[in-house]
């Protein structure tokens, strides 16, 4: 194998708590494995996700170069977050489609598409497609949509 086909920028995907980002898992081992200081990171992704309430689930995408410097993008929390927020419920149903945990009303579920919105591989896609998905993700969290 050829060294120019080895030295690629890696990506890596995490859910990190706002606010909350430390060197132990899932943060340190992703990171320590592709030769990136932990701490780093942590300080970098506390400082800008000091804004958000502390321990909401971040997705975060960190690109890592082959010199280890790296830089990391935030995206909104997911859907199901929202929707168990909404609906005030800790965990989704054990059973999706029989039974019903909570309800939310479609006014929430819009609010939720227009924070998604907002995400950059999102961004194309009309408001309504969005929202559509959201009603599927309640369904499988088995959270009733009413009007």
């Amino acid at each position: 194998m050829s060294k120019a086909v080895k030295a690629r920028a890696q990506v890596v995907r995490l859910l990190i708590p706002a606010g909350k980002a430390a060197p132990t898992p899932p943060v340190g081992p992703a990171l320590g494995a592709r030769g990136v200081k932990s701490m780093d990171f942590c300080k970098e992704f506390n400082a800008k996700t000091a804004h958000i309430e502390p321990g909401v689930p971040t997705p975060t995408l960190i690109t890592i170069q082959p010199d280890r410097s790296f830089t990391f993008m935030t995206k909104t929390p997911p859907a199901s977050y929202f929707l168990k927020k909404a609906a005030g419920i800790e965990k989704g149903t054990d059973k999706p489609g029989h039974n019903f945990v909570g309800t939310v009303s479609l006014k929430h579920i819009y609010e939720i598409a227009k924070i998604k919105h907002t995400d950059e591989h999102l961004r194309h896609l009309r408001l309504e497609g969005i929202a559509r998905s959201i009603v599927g993700s309640a369904k499988t969290l088995g959270i009733q949509v009413v009007p």
